[in-house]
């Protein structure tokens, strides 16, 4: 595993924008009290993510991906009662870049195929 993420050039790495974007979001929402502002970033991101995805390794994780993307926002909502705002955008932000490292960038730097 390694090896195939030291393979890949830092710039095709997305596991740091998708879960970045959805701590950066949930900070301009909460810094300026606009959550429309937090919603850009998120789409942003997102957005950035897809095109890369689709042209590495196809639309189907693609799909799956942006799909997870978007449970995990709704996901931190749900448990933000329960654990508290910021960790639950912690958390959802390790999942989210663990699922692009392992379904995304790790694929793409071994040359999978795209679907």
């Amino acid at each position: 595993m390694a090896t195939a993420v030291a393979g890949t050039r830092a710039g095709m790495m997305t596991w740091p924008v998708a879960a970045g974007s959805l701590l950066l979001g949930f900070a301009v929402a909460q810094a300026t009290g606009v959550r429309p502002l937090g919603g850009i970033v998120l789409a942003l991101g997102a957005g950035w993510c897809a095109l890369r995805w689709r042209s590495s390794v196809g639309t189907a994780r693609t799909v799956a991906l942006v799909g997870l993307y978007l449970a995990l926002f709704v996901l931190s909502h749900v448990i933000a009662g329960a654990v508290g705002t910021w960790p639950a955008v912690l958390l959802v932000t390790a999942v989210m870049g663990i699922a692009a490292l392992l379904v995304a960038d790790i694929p793409a730097a071994r040359g999978a195929p795209a679907s």
